[in-house]
C-alpha cells in the first residue's frame, strides 16, 4: 500500500492502567468518533485503533502502519453482545469459547456480518474479533460506542510494540494521539482461531495456549508452521488476503538479521557461542536473546563484547513472552549487526514465542545436530 498520510502532531497521554480517567479516555474517544485513529493499550500488545464500522478510518490503519490492504484488521469488542453486531453468525462453540476466554487475548474468525467493511477484512467474508481485557481497552471501546479495529501500533512487519514508547517510535506524527499505559502485561497478540474451517484450527498462536483451548475445545487443530518455497523464500503471500494477521513468513522483525537457533539445549548454546565469537572476531557487535539456563555459557561472548539478554528461564514461558519484543527492540537499539537467538518450547505461551521468532528470523533459522560440537553449516 502506498506510504502516504498526512503528517500530524503526535501527542503522548499517561492514562491508568486499571481505572482509566474519564477525560482521558473520552478525549480518545471523540477520535475515534470522529473518525481519527488513537493508540491504546491492549492486554496484549498496544493497539493502532479506529472505528471498525467506518471504511475512512480502516484506510487511515492500513495507511499509518503502512500495511498491505490484503491483511486484515481484528475487531475489538467490548461486551459479548456485540458479536452478533459484527458476525453474520455465531456458531455454539463460539459462545464456549467467549465464556471461558473473553475478556482476554482470544480472536475468533467468523462470517462477516453486512455492517463490517470489506476494507477491514481483506475483501474476504470472514471477520476476526476479540474482546480485551485491558480496562483502558474495555473503556475505550465502550466511550467510542463502536466496534475498533486494531492492529499492532508499529509499522507494518517491524517488532510488535508493548510500550507507549514502542509505538511513538514506530508512528510519531502518524497518529494524533496515544495513550500510555505503561507496559502491556502478555506481551505477544492474541491466539487467532478459523471457526468458519470445519474443523477449528489455530492460525495464529498468542496469549492463549492451545492447552486451555483444548480443554475447551479438544477437537482444535495446532498450527501449521510458517511456509516457505523450496529456495527457503516466502511464498507469495502479499497479493492475496490474508485469513488472519501474523501469517506472512517475515514479519515481527527488527531491523537488523536475526538468526534462530533450534535443537537441544547444549547444542544450541555452543553454536550460539561458536557464531558469535565469529561475527565478534570480525569487528560486529553481537546481540543474544537467550534464557536464564544459557547464561554461563554465553559468559566468553559477552566478555568480548556481546549484548546478552536473557529475560527469564526455559521453565517460564510467560516471561519470556512479556519481554520479548521489548528485547528485541533494545538489542536494535543497541545498534547491534546480528541478532542470535535461542529457540524456546512450545509449551504455553512459549508455541506463540516460536512463532514469533520464526517470522522475526524469515528463514533464517539454524536446526543443531546434538552430536556436534558446533552446529553445521554455521556461518
Amino acid at each position: 500500500m502506498a506510504d502516504d498520510i498526512k503528517a500530524v502532531s503526535t501527542e503522548v497521554v499517561p492514562v491508568d492502567a486499571r481505572q482509566p480517567e474519564a477525560a482521558v479516555i473520552e478525549r480518545a474517544a471523540a477520535l475515534l468518533r470522529a473518525g481519527e485513529l488513537v493508540v491504546f493499550p491492549t492486554e496484549t500488545v498496544y493497539g493502532l485503533g479506529g472505528d471498525a464500522l467506518r471504511e475512512e478510518a480502516a484506510r487511515r490503519i492500513f495507511a499509518a502502519k503502512g500495511r498491505p490492504l490484503t491483511d486484515p484488521l481484528i475487531v475489538h469488542i467490548a461486551q459479548v453482545e456485540e458479536l452478533e453486531r459484527v458476525a453474520a453468525a455465531v456458531p455454539e462453540r463460539a459462545w464456549r469459547l467467549a465464556e471461558a476466554f473473553w475478556p482476554g487475548p482470544l480472536t475468533l474468525i467468523l462470517p462477516r456480518s453486512e455492517h463490517v467493511p470489506r476494507l477491514v477484512t481483506a475483501g474476504l467474508e470472514t471477520v476476526a474479533v476479540r474482546m480485551p481485557s485491558h480496562p483502558v481497552a474495555q473503556a475505550l471501546i465502550r466511550a467510542a460506542a463502536t466496534p475498533i479495529a486494531a492492529p499492532s501500533a508499529n509499522r507494518f512487519k517491524h517488532v510488535s510494540p508493548t510500550t507507549a514508547q514502542h509505538a511513538l517510535a514506530d508512528l510519531n506524527g502518524r497518529v494524533p494521539l496515544i495513550l500510555d499505559g505503561g507496559p502491556t502485561p502478555v506481551g505477544v497478540e492474541s491466539t487467532v482461531i478459523d471457526l468458519c474451517a470445519a474443523v477449528p484450527r489455530i492460525l495464529r498462536p498468542g496469549g492463549t495456549s492451545l492447552e486451555a483451548l483444548r480443554e475447551v475445545l479438544p477437537e482444535i487443530e495446532p498450527p501449521l508452521p510458517p511456509r516457505a518455497t523450496a529456495s527457503g523464500q516466502p511464498e507469495s503471500e502479499e497479493g492475496q488476503a490474508q485469513r488472519a494477521p501474523g501469517q506472512l513468513l517475515v514479519h515481527y522483525s527488527p531491523t537488523v538479521p536475526l538468526c534462530l537457533f533450534e535443537g537441544e539445549d547444549q547444542a544450541q548454546r555452543t553454536a550460539i557461542v561458536a557464531e558469535a565469537l565469529r561475527h565478534l572476531k570480525r569487528g560486529e557487535r553481537v546481540g543474544i536473546l537467550a534464557a536464564s539456563e544459557d547464561v554461563e555459557a554465553l559468559r566468553p561472548c559477552e566478555e568480548r563484547g556481546a549484548l546478552v539478554r536473557a529475560p527469564a528461564s526455559l521453565e517460564e514461558p510467560e516471561k519470556v513472552a512479556a519481554a520479548l519484543f521489548a528485547t528485541l527492540r533494545e538489542l536494535e537499539a543497541a545498534a547491534v549487526d546480528v541478532i542470535l537467538c535461542r529457540s524456546f518450547r512450545p509449551v504455553g505461551l512459549g508455541l506463540a514465542v516460536q512463532d514469533r521468532l520464526r517470522r522475526a528470523a524469515g528463514g533464517r533459522v539454524i536446526r543443531v545436530d546434538p552430536s556436534a560440537a558446533a552446529a553445521e553449516g554455521v556461518r
